[in-house]
């Protein structure tokens, strides 16, 4: 087997096994990895509009950001609001019920990522993460990453 395709399938793994390790746990508190990735952005760059929403997801697996929404409005996790400036649009934003989720999804997150982390350890985590920009930069998914960093970037300064 070449080691690109070697590559390519161990990636798909890793996914796989990450994706299945989070739902399991992100069940357990009744949310989805979608429904999660939204909560933990609005926690962290809300609130703001359907849009913007979009252009930071990268876990979604091809639901609509309005049908996420929709489910976690119907829920009571977030709500819909009109803008101060322009009553026309629409602004997203946790509720308490929300932010509490959100919270609890984070220390979902931090279980996994320290799993990661273990695993990690001795690797050149740098060298594949440059590789896996480089793989994914014009990509939708790797374009949503970047808004990512983006607006932790912003979050930071």
């Amino acid at each position: 087997m070449r080691r690109a395709e070697q590559l390519r399938y161990l990636i798909l793994a890793a996914q796989r096994e990450g994706n299945r390790q989070l739902t399991a746990r992100l069940a357990e508190i009744g949310v989805t990895p979608a429904q999660s990735e939204v909560l933990r952005i609005l926690a962290g760059h809300g609130p703001m509009a359907l849009r913007e929403l979009g252009e930071m997801l990268v876990c979604d697996t091809g639901a609509s950001p309005s049908r996420i929404v929709d489910r976690l409005v119907g829920a009571g996790l977030v709500e819909r609001t009109a803008s101060e400036q322009d009553r026309r649009q629409v602004r997203l934003e946790l509720t308490k019920t929300g932010r509490d989720k959100a919270e609890r999804v984070a220390e979902i997150e931090d279980q996994l990522y320290d799993q990661l982390d273990r695993a990690a350890k001795g690797t050149d985590v740098e060298a594949f993460l440059e590789f896996l920009k480089k793989f994914t930069q014009e990509s939708p998914a790797g374009r949503a990453f970047e808004n990512r960093l983006a607006a932790e970037g912003r979050k930071t300064k």
